[in-house]
Formats: C-alpha cells, sequence, structure tokens
C-alpha cells in the first residue's frame, strides 16, 4: 500500500499525467483512504492552476534586488534577537 510520504514525492507526476496505470491506480485508492492526502493533492492542484495564471507576469527590473535587500533586513533582525525556539 501506498504511504502518504511516498504519495508526496509523486503528487506531482500524479497531477501531470506522468505515472504508470500501476501507479496511478495505488494513488487513487490512497487519496479515497486519507483525507490529509485529499487535501494536500488539493492544495497541489490549486497551486500549480495560480502559477499557470500567473506564469506570464514578469517582475518589476527592480525586484530581486529589493527582494534581495528584504531578505538580509530580516536575516539581521533575527541574529540580533534571536527567538526563544
Amino acid at each position: 500500500m501506498l504511504m502518504c510520504r511516498e504519495l508526496a514525492t509523486i503528487a506531482s507526476d500524479y497531477l501531470d499525467g506522468r505515472l504508470g496505470p500501476g501507479k496511478r491506480i495505488s494513488v487513487k485508492v490512497h487519496l479515497m483512504m486519507c483525507r490529509h492526502c485529499r487535501a494536500f493533492v488539493s492544495n497541489l492542484r490549486h497551486t500549480v492552476v495560480l502559477m499557470k495564471a500567473h506564469s506570464s507576469q514578469t517582475p518589476a527590473p527592480d525586484y530581486l534586488l529589493r527582494l534581495d535587500d528584504e531578505i538580509a533586513r530580516v536575516l539581521a533582525d533575527q541574529e540580533q534577537s534571536p527567538s526563544d525556539r
């Protein structure tokens, strides 16, 4: 029987139709019995749809520079005030 961890590793292939018939049936059976994996695959499917819908958008020219600056700022803040983890 397919385990949750294995399903997580092949979920993209399942959604893309790249699994053989036997593995695809195993995934479907697992999804019928496991609500957590059903939710995972559903969320992954929605993510794929959203990414395809926005894949034609190009970020502003300075986007990566601003992103790098923000990441550096957050990391510096974390180093100055470590959390209680």
